[in-house]
């Protein structure tokens, strides 16, 4: 990651009540197999067609005119970015490692809206429409995603195959090599999809990747 946006994480992280790991606690790291928890900063891969999901401050032009959703090709994009929340009725909190069937929220880390989906159609497939809505002080239910580990894991790791399914919809955090052609780079359809396909699998890439709490 570059040392500027390593910076920004950090110090969104501290502005959101999270500068205690970084006060005598060990240093966020970045190794292959580090366990995913929540307060991390982290980039998703789609497994099949090795894009990030992807988000920027652009509106659909049709569905929900809600901020738009992509998957994006390139590896180096701050765009790309997700801070990993629990749900306010969790128990869970920062440096918790994350278990299958948890609920978890994703934050775009640039915008500070949350991925969310609901039963507009997007834009390209006419599957469920993913987009990103609210913001700090603004979350709802469409904001609520279910891990799936695939292979039977318990506990999310990065480079581990998993699954995400919106908790009001039933659908499956999809993408395809369906391209948008008004948007630059290359940038293709995210959508939701309720049957499992190999489509809706993801990987936890680069990131910030917080200690996990010993105690948890």
């Amino acid at each position: 990651m570059a040392a500027s946006v390593l910076a920004l994480a950090v110090a969104l992280l501290i502005g959101a009540g999270f500068g205690g790991v970084y006060r005598g606690a060990a240093a966020p790291v970045e190794t292959e197999g580090s366990e995913v928890t929540y307060g991390s900063v982290i980039k998703l891969m789609h497994e099949k067609t090795k894009h990030r999901l992807h988000s920027h401050d652009v509106p659909y032009g049709s569905g929900s005119g809600q901020q738009s959703v992509t998957g994006f090709p390139e590896g180096d994009d701050s765009n790309s970015y997700w801070i990993i929340r629990p749900t306010p009725d969790s128990s869970s909190k920062q440096g918790d490692a994350i278990e299958t069937g948890s609920i978890i929220k994703l934050q775009h880390m640039k915008t500070r809206r949350w991925l969310h989906s609901h039963l507009h159609a997007s834009p390209l497939s006419g599957n469920l429409e993913v987009s990103c809505f609210g913001g700090d002080e603004l979350s709802d239910t469409g904001d609520y995603w279910r891990l799936e580990i695939e292979g039977g894991g318990k506990v999310w790791k990065r480079d581990q195959k998993v699954r995400l399914r919106h908790i009001d919809t039933g659908g499956y955090l999809h993408s395809h090599n369906k391209k948008y052609n008004r948007l630059g780079g290359g940038q293709q359809e995210v959508c939701g999809v309720r049957e499992k396909r190999a489509e809706n699998i993801w990987l936890a890439a680069e990131g910030v990747y917080l200690p996990a709490n010993l105690s948890k």
